[in-house]
């Protein structure tokens, strides 16, 4: 009996470990992000694109750390946190000359979906959606984007 209860102990301390361990593991995952920005200037003049960095960048390599006692501001170079290799695909304005184009917006929905749609067939999942507008401010202003970013991640 006893080596019955001393062999369930040793097991029970076992898979206790193992799960433990498990759980601290560090996750081996990757994440991407995919912006689509959409222009919703009126008549159709500004510019809208779904777009992604092919090429990775290390935040720690542009962050400072301010203190009480040092407030150096940030010496990071713009240019170093530049990205130029990325993918860019056109997408069509929200407006065009007659006001608002629901066939854009759709057309819009329909090349994001195959984005998504290939993003997952890579293995990405989706985990994270966010988005944003800056809309007309008034008279004059004829600005505004509708950002929306697509945060994917998958196990290495």
């Amino acid at each position: 009996m006893k080596k019955n209860l001393l062999f369930i102990a040793t097991i029970v301390v076992g898979l206790v470990s193992f799960s433990f361990i498990n759980q601290n593991q560090t996750p081996n995952v990757e994440y991407k992000v995919i912006t689509s920005v959409e222009s919703i200037v009126p008549s159709g003049l500004g510019r809208s694109r779904l777009i992604s960095s092919n090429v990775e960048r290390d935040y720690s390599e542009f962050t400072s750390e301010q203190t009480e006692d040092d407030n150096t501001r940030n010496k990071s170079k713009r240019k170093n946190i530049r990205v130029k290799d990325f993918e860019e695909t056109k997408l069509l304005n929200f407006f065009n000359i007659g006001g608002i184009r629901f066939q854009n917006i759709v057309a819009n929905d329909a090349v994001i979906t195959s984005k998504l749609i290939a993003m997952s067939q890579e293995g990405w999942e989706l985990a994270f959606v966010t988005s944003s507008s800056e809309s007309d401010a008034g008279d004059g202003d004829g600005q505004g984007i509708f950002v929306t970013r697509y945060i994917f991640k998958r196990n290495r």
